[in-house]
């Protein structure tokens, strides 16, 4: 019996031992179940994240496709101006008339802030936070080049964008007289473009330098904020600098350029004092000089430059500008009568010793009389100008006086013709 109940126990024994090791088993395939369910909970996880990224990816890509149609539909809808902003759909200005993309809805912000980080490096977007703008070209393959400028505004960004041609416009596509052209002609001095913004003065001056460039063995130096059009080397040696990212100031660059050995400057625009005064040094020095100020008319560009200086400073710098100023184009754009093309109207005043006279004299109030009297030299007012694009049905009457500085000499111009 001992050894029946021995028998029996180990028996038993056997079992519990082949039992525990089945739960063993078992306990070792859990926990190794439950290690491949966090694993593939892991894996899940980073396809999750990997498509997330993928996700951010394609929306970047659409953005920047979508900014890219943005630009395509402008340059081939022949718009001058492209603005992107939040809460609206993209707008072109074609003529004079804003007019939205077809079938693109209003711009969300993380939009715009895409368009924006594919617009701009790390050195402009330094300048966007701190200045709350920023100023910029830029060129897209088989496009052409864009002036930008991007804008805080209600705690988010708008893109103005400006079309530019790959080619500078030559002078005889501009609709100016032909008195201008005759600027590119001199071999000193000093010749302001003025107008408002986005009148052409860019292009009219780009249009005078490569002129030069085509016609003269000079070195030409240009300073731009931003550049705007790309000249190249023809006749001349052009050497293009811009404002932040070549040197540091309109002014700067002007006083360097003087130790560089120019025969001709442009100046995008003088703005202070300073590059004003370093400007007419050079002219009297013996360049030619290129500039443009925000002016309509002859006479208010002088008392602009004047009313810049401090009174003990106006009687030598009024001096200076009679000796070295050799021309003024004014200029405005208007919209024809389908609101399909810009026209242009200027005034053209071209120094003479009477006009010398005046400004050294203070009257620059005397000098549209001088410009009145002297279309035979190539002078004429801006009334003349808008006259004469109302007689020819270019653009209709209500428009020219809206934008005629004497409304009574543009009336009794236009009883005149008619």
């Amino acid at each position: 019996m001992e050894e029946v109940k021995k028998s029996i126990n180990e028996m038993f024994a056997g079992k519990n031992e082949t039992v525990a090791s089945i739960n063993e088993t078992m306990a070792s395939i859990k926990e190794t179940m439950a290690n491949n369910n966090e694993t593939m909970a892991n894996n899940n996880e980073t396809m999750a994240n990997k498509s997330e990224t993928m996700a951010n990816k394609n929306e970047t890509m659409a953005n920047k496709n979508e900014f890219d149609y943005f630009l395509e539909y402008s340059v081939e809808n022949q718009a001058t101006d492209l603005h992107i902003g939040v809460g609206s759909a993209p707008l072109i200005r074609v003529g004079s008339i804003l007019e939205p993309i077809p079938q693109v809805g209003p711009v969300m912000p993380q939009g715009i802030n895409e368009h924006v980080a594919a617009l701009v490096d790390e050195k402009k977007m330094e300048t966007l936070t701190a200045a709350g703008e920023v100023d910029f070209s830029f060129s897209k393959p088989g496009l052409g080049r864009f002036r930008a400028n991007i804008y805080r505004q209600r705690n988010t960004y708008s893109i103005a964008i400006r079309s530019l041609p790959l080619n500078i416009p030559p002078f005889e596509s501009l609709g100016l007289p032909d008195a201008v052209r005759s600027f590119a002609k001199k071999n000193k001095g000093l010749v302001l473009s003025t107008g408002a913004t986005g009148c052409g003065k860019t292009t009219t001056l780009a249009s005078l330098v490569d002129a030069i460039n085509k016609e003269r063995r000079c070195h030409i130096i240009t300073i731009e904020d931003p550049i705007e059009y790309l000249h190249r080397h023809n006749k001349s040696f052009v050497c293009q600098r811009e404002i932040g990212s070549d040197t540091l100031s309109f002014s700067s660059a002007l006083r360097a350029a003087l130790r560089e050995d120019p025969d001709v400057i442009m100046v995008g625009e003088m703005r202070d004092a300073e590059t004003i005064a370093i400007a007419l040094t050079a002219a009297e020095t013996g360049h030619l000089v290129f500039s443009s100020l925000h002016t309509i008319g002859s006479a208010k560009t002088i008392d602009r430059i004047l009313d810049v200086f401090p009174p003990n400073q106006q009687a030598q710098v009024k001096s200076q500008l009679a000796t070295v100023l050799e021309g003024v184009v004014s200029q405005q754009m208007i919209p024809n009568k389908e609101n399909q093309r810009i026209c242009v109207a200027s005034e053209v005043m071209i120094v003479n010793n009477a006009i010398r006279n005046l400004i050294r004299e203070g009257k620059p109030h005397q000098i549209n009389s001088i410009i009145q009297t002297s279309q035979n030299v190539g002078m004429q007012t801006m009334e003349m100008s808008l006259a004469a694009l109302v007689q020819s049905g270019k653009i209709t009457q209500d428009d020219a006086m809206l934008r005629a500085t004497d409304t009574q000499l543009l009336l009794s111009l236009l009883n005149r013709r008619f």
